[in-house]
């Protein structure tokens, strides 16, 4: 059948019987185990978790996915403004912090009520560290006071600690503006009651944790919030804030970008960091002090100072108790500063007499009976790389009584021994700083011969301190260089060309000159293998940070002292010299010789006077012009014409040296050439502004600070940015260049009027310059405004008349004129 000729038939439909009803098909699940226990009997069943149970991680919640992502993009945006740091040039009529201030703050009414959880979360406490760079003072003091309570679990956790540390660090700015007044205006509403002071905040959450003062101590991370505190409460005492962080902590930091405020100005900088501190500090520092007293009998602080050497057993438990050593050791001697500055130290049972086994107490006896013999406890202390630096803090700050005894039973008659030893030469260096004459003369005896071990192993720090301190109490010049001649292998009588070289490079003398024979066989740069691999060689000759500190020590000492240093640097050949200066590590003695006033005058005429013929090699690099910068500042109108001149016959080759270019501009040799009068009288006016702004500031450094005056104490609202702002738009107006047709205006009138009085029309004047001119009249210039006015009518008419005579077409081409049909 043909395909076209079939149907389709009908579909066939169910019976009724069939859509009624279908049994649905079972399947079959297997039954849930049970949960089986690994020990006890079958009928006990573990307790249901309670939502209300402390969770370390989260200790007040979690934070909510939205709010965490919202808070992500707050961090990549304030990232922007903090790495792009250039405010953007906005409209005059709006401020260029506008718009970072509304986002700002959006994201602290996004931070309300949940300050807890931001700091507690991994991601959100970052965020907060890098607010609070950001936040005013009235912010900073309202998000201290959401944290009042819980200090103590803040610290304590692993991201909490972080935004208390950052908190309490830039605190302090906010009490230095405190202290001078600088208070800023608080809304007035009577539902928030009363916000407390910086001050008053930083004392109260001391009070808080002074109790868990032992606990905070031996923590992982309360300590580092422990040592924010002390430094807060004691700035004299620290060293840096360096000490706050470790360095995994700071290398952490490192990546998260800059931490500034994003509204901080250019220019601005830290000007409001904390110089003083209130009284209530020193009371709140003495009492942490006292509490650690109490706290922790002698065997505990001394187990503290040697933690690290208590668990040798396995590999694991030293790096723990090396990391907990390094924790105890930073706020311990933070507590050693602050129990000094107290006046403290020296009494007994203290916690320097604890460390020390006794000495304070031996040496207020003064017969020295308890303490016969040295102790092994303050020998390990000597010679371990981290409580080392325990005991040069003990050293430093102890009283000259203990100090004496302590010199006496633990470096007297063993320098030799210690001086070359790894950690303990660097307690000895602290040590030779506190010497007296007859101290100095006994160690001298004992160091002699070991000078030049010292050197081969590259240790100058003994060196150093003992030139330093003999320089100080003018004592022993002929020794001081008889112990740089013996150290660095030369002859008194011998020649000493090589001398600066030798100690640059901290060698020997015939090390130096074996390796410039070597340095001599070896191949040049461009015949050796590219591609080597293995570690790469260093440069017996290069000059190292430990040699130019030393040379730089030696040339600051007394001129009978410093003589021998100076004929050497003298001595040197020029291509030594030009090669120090174009050294970024050599070039520092150049720097110390033309400032120190040990240095004569006469000596650093000379020096400048050396280098002329070569002044077109010297500034030819990047170190070097500045090395050459400093000697045309040195040096006076004279001298610096004897360069000048120097230089002409090189002024094309400075012109193209990119950066003896910059040199060049300095001489201004064109200048020279044709107006030579001209040009001294320019230099001599420079050099006496130069020392009159040296001068202005050696004296505002040498005068005392003011005590605040009655008015200066009472509290002065802060500046607000609309005045700033105001005068910044009024500085944009007057730098912007005037638009055409101002110009018209004033060559045709000659600015004898104000644009204001050009309102009306047909020289007539507008209302409000009106009013101005009215009240212009009252004072007495009716007259002259007449006149004014007078030239002002002539003249625009005549610019008017001008305007319609001009042709109405831009191209200037007459228009067609159409026939008329």
């Amino acid at each position: 059948m043909p395909k076209e000729h079939r149907k389709r038939g009908k579909k066939h439909k169910k019976s009724q019987k069939e859509e009624e009803w279908t049994e649905p098909v079972q399947e079959y699940r297997e039954p849930e185990p049970e949960p089986q226990f690994d020990a006890g009997p079958s009928w006990i069943r573990p307790a249901a978790k309670d939502p209300d149970e402390f969770n370390p991680e989260a200790p007040f919640g979690y934070v909510d996915a939205d709010v965490k992502a919202y808070f992500r993009t707050v961090d990549l945006q304030m990232r922007d403004w903090q790495d792009s740091a250039v405010v953007e040039e906005a409209d005059e009529d709006s401020d260029p912090n506008e718009e970072r201030r509304l986002f700002f703050v959006a994201a602290l009414n996004e931070m309300r009520e949940k300050e807890k959880q931001l700091a507690t979360d991994p991601d959100c406490s970052v965020v907060l560290e890098r607010m609070l760079h950001s936040m005013d003072d009235f912010v900073r003091r309202v998000f201290f006071d959401s944290l009042a309570g819980s200090f103590e679990v803040l610290s304590k956790h692993r991201f909490g600690s972080h935004v208390v540390q950052t908190l309490f660090t830039v605190g302090g700015e906010t009490i230095g503006r405190e202290l001078r007044g600088v208070l800023p205006s608080i809304p007035s509403d009577a539902d928030t009651g009363e916000l407390r002071s910086c001050t008053q905040l930083v004392l109260d959450a001391c009070e808080e944790l002074l109790p868990v003062l032992p606990s905070l101590i031996i923590d992982p991370f309360a300590s580092h919030v422990l040592r924010a505190i002390l430094l807060l409460l004691s700035p004299s005492s620290a060293s840096t804030e360096e000490a706050l962080r470790s360095k995994k902590s700071s290398s952490w930091k490192a990546k998260q970008g800059a931490m500034k405020s994003v509204f901080e100005e250019k220019g601005k900088g830290r000007a409001d960091a904390q110089k003083i501190v209130p009284p209530q500090f020193s009371g709140m520092s003495r009492r942490f002090v006292q509490q650690f007293q109490d706290s922790h009998d002698g065997n505990e602080v001394r187990a503290m100072a040697a933690s690290s050497v208590a668990s040798p057993c396995l590999k694991v438990g030293i790096l723990e108790a090396n990391l907990l050593c390094i924790i105890n050791l930073t706020a311990l001697q933070i507590f050693l500063e602050i129990e000094t500055d107290q006046g403290l130290g020296d009494e007994r049972d203290s916690i320097m007499d604890r460390v020390t086994m006794g000495l304070i107490t031996s040496s207020k006896t003064g017969d020295g009976e308890t303490l016969s013999e040295p102790s092994d406890y303050v020998g390990t202390l000597l010679r371990d790389p981290t409580s080392s630096h325990l005991l040069e803090t003990i050293i430093s700050r102890s009283p000259p009584k203990a100090f004496d005894l302590a010199w006496q039973l633990y470096f007297s008659t063993k320098l030799a021994r210690l001086a070359a030893h790894p950690v303990a030469n660097f307690v000895v260096a602290k040590a030779l700083e506190r010497l007296s004459p007859e101290q100095i003369t006994d160690a001298y005896t004992e160091l002699k011969d070991v000078w030049h071990r010292l050197i081969q192993t590259s240790r100058t720090g003994v060196l150093r301190a003992f030139i330093e301190r003999a320089a100080f109490l003018g004592v022993m010049p002929n020794e001081v260089s008889q112990s740089i001649y013996s150290a660095f292998g030369f002859e008194a009588d011998s020649e000493k060309t090589t001398l600066v070289l030798c100690i640059l490079s901290v060698i020997t003398k015939e090390d130096y000159e074996s390796a410039l024979k070597a340095k001599s066989r070896k191949p040049p740069a461009a015949e050796t293998h590219k591609h080597h691999r293995g570690p790469k060689e260093t440069d017996p000759l290069q000059y190292k940070t430990q040699g130019s500190i030393l040379v730089q020590a030696l040339i600051k000492m007394p001129v009978p002292h410093n003589k021998f240093i100076l004929d050497a640097i003298h001595g040197l050949s020029m291509e030594h010299k030009i090669a120090i200066g174009h050294d970024a590590t050599g070039s520092r003695i150049y720097d110390v010789f033309l400032e120190s006033p040990t240095v004569p005058l006469r000596v650093k005429r000379q020096f400048v006077l050396d280098f002329i013929g070569h002044y077109h090699e010297l500034v030819d690099d990047r170190i070097g012009s500045r090395v050459g910068d400093r000697c045309w500042s040195f040096s006076e109108t004279f001298l610096k014409e004897k360069v000048a001149r120097s230089l002409m016959p090189h002024e094309s080759q400075l012109a193209g040296s990119f950066y003896g270019k910059f040199f060049a501009r300095n001489l201004n040799l064109y200048m020279l050439k044709r107006r030579p009068d001209e040009w001294r009288s320019m230099q001599s006016q420079k050099k006496q502004t130069v020392q009159a702004q040296s001068q202005a500031v050696q004296q505002s450094t040498q005068q005392p600070p003011q005590k605040l005056t009655a008015q200066a104490a009472e509290p002065i609202p802060s500046a607000s940015p609309s005045h700033s702002n105001e005068e910044r738009k009024q500085s944009k107006k007057r730098s912007k260049p005037a638009d055409e047709i101002d110009d018209l205006f004033d060559q045709a009138l000659g600015k004898k009027v104000k644009k204001a009085a050009l309102g009306g029309v047909n020289g007539r004047p507008s209302h409000s310059t009106g009013k101005v001119e009215g009240e212009e009249a009252q004072k007495g210039k009716g007259k002259k405004e007449k006149k004014v006015d007078k030239d002002a009518t002539s003249g625009l008419d005549a610019v008017l008349g001008a305007l319609k005579a001009a042709p109405k077409h831009e191209d200037g081409r007459p228009k067609k004129k159409h026939k008329p049909s």
